[in-house]
């Protein structure tokens, strides 16, 4: 048994980056042709790092003509996200479609229902005049507490306001936002089963395995090629995979609400270079002591962070979960 290489901070870099994304694209080729027996892929592109390197994956394993690459904006989305996915899909050959979305979301009253929920919070909150988003509050990142989400309105001058929010109005504000994942999930498999092609996911392991995606939303398809990569070693992949430096260099948001938010801020609480490392050494069972030697914690914070992850995991593990068959 080989021993456990000592914790540092370029214990999660691939070694082998070519060899790794070379075998990744043979086996995205053999799943979509041959074990799923479809003709090709749709993707979803956003501009952002997943997506992106998904879908050069796809069109080195299948060849650009048989990608179909999706642009799915609503009036909430960042304008740069477009602009990207553009460039993005002409690097690797692919022609994009835009499917605007915000008739659609607009239909399921999904901002209708978010910002009846954002009133009862902020009664001058007003979508003509204002953004709004929600994010975690980071008082318990290193604390052993349950995190507590808080509800930020800007208004055209720029004026900010926070709040904590409670749950019945988080509740409401995320299952309203959660229909544009389940929107644009719907319009991928439109595009699919209109081609016989296969729906290739863009979430990573993350997102998959703390429970950061929409169930039947972004969280539903065929193929997930990046759920296994750590967010440092997706950024890997895409500078192998030559994606544009623009996107490279972006960060990463979650474009769900009206103000610009970035996934630490939504979801994960840490810069991802920090939570990659405290998740390897976590799933690697680590001694606290050592991690925290590494990271410039002390040792019950590397433990709270450690707790962070359990509790996500916990919580979100119906997510996860395929529909429960009863017996007859």
């Amino acid at each position: 048994m080989n021993a456990k290489k000592p914790f540092s901070k370029e214990i999660i870099l691939l070694e082998n980056v070519e060899f790794l994304a070379e075998t990744l694209i043979k086996k995205v080729r053999e799943d979509v042709l041959h074990k799923l027996n479809r003709k090709g892929v749709v993707v979803g592109i956003s501009g952002g790092i997943d997506s992106s390197v998904c879908l050069a994956l796809s069109a080195k394993a299948v060849g650009p003509e048989k990608v179909i690459a999706i642009m799915m904006p609503e009036k909430d989305s960042n304008s740069e996200s477009e602009a990207l996915a553009i460039e993005l899909a002409e690097k690797f050959g692919v022609k994009p479609i835009k499917e605007d979305m915000t008739s659609a979301l607009a239909g399921f009253k999904c901002y209708e229902r978010r910002d009846e929920a954002v009133k009862r919070v902020f009664p001058e909150y007003d979508p003509k005049t204002h953004k709004m988003k929600i994010g975690i509050r980071q008082r318990g990142l290193f604390s052993n507490l349950p995190p507590l989400f808080s509800l930020t309105i800007i208004d055209n001058e720029g004026h900010q306001k926070d709040k904590l929010l409670p749950t019945n109005e988080y509740l409401k504000i995320v299952a309203a936002s959660n229909f544009k994942q389940r929107s644009r999930m719907s319009m991928l498999y439109f595009h699919a089963e209109a081609n016989h092609y296969a729906v290739i996911g863009t979430p990573n392991k993350h997102e998959v395995e703390q429970g950061f995606f929409v169930k039947n939303g972004d969280g539903g398809a065929d193929i997930m090629p990046i759920a296994h990569l750590y967010k440092t070693q997706v950024y890997q992949f895409a500078r192998y995979l030559d994606i544009p430096q623009k996107i490279i260099d972006r960060t990463p948001t979650s474009d769900t609400y009206s103000a610009e938010q970035t996934q630490e801020e939504f979801f994960f609480q840490l810069p991802f270079k920090q939570m990659d490392l405290f998740w390897y050494a976590w799933e690697n069972n680590y001694d606290p002591q050592e991690v925290a030697a590494v990271m410039d914690k002390t040792i019950e914070e590397v433990k709270s962070v450690f707790g962070g992850f359990e509790r996500k995991i916990k919580t979100t593990e119906y997510l996860r979960m395929p529909p429960i068959k009863l017996d007859s």
